[in-house]
């Protein structure tokens, strides 16, 4: 699974991609996490604001940061349908 962070280094996406790092760990995921902060990147994927969390290419959401609860459910269901 490769779990992309969008984000240009603002607060909320550096929050975001400590968390995932986090839950992936805590999870013991098998998983890339990577953290995408090149703008014309980030426009590919059509986020209209940041930060977001892309799984396997896709946008789960955008423009805001999840409770670990929430994060950590997402990437459990998408880890199981891999």
């Amino acid at each position: 699974m490769t779990i992309k962070i969008l984000g240009a280094g603002c607060a909320r996406c550096e929050s975001l991609e400590k968390m995932t790092r986090k839950a992936v760990a805590e999870l013991q995921l098998d998983a890339t996490v990577e953290k995408i902060g090149d703008i014309q990147e980030i426009l590919g994927y059509e986020v209209i604001s940041t930060p977001g969390l892309v799984i396997d290419e896709k946008v789960i959401f955008s423009g805001r940061v999840p409770k670990m609860t929430e994060l950590k459910s997402l990437l459990l269901s998408y880890s199981q349908a891999v």
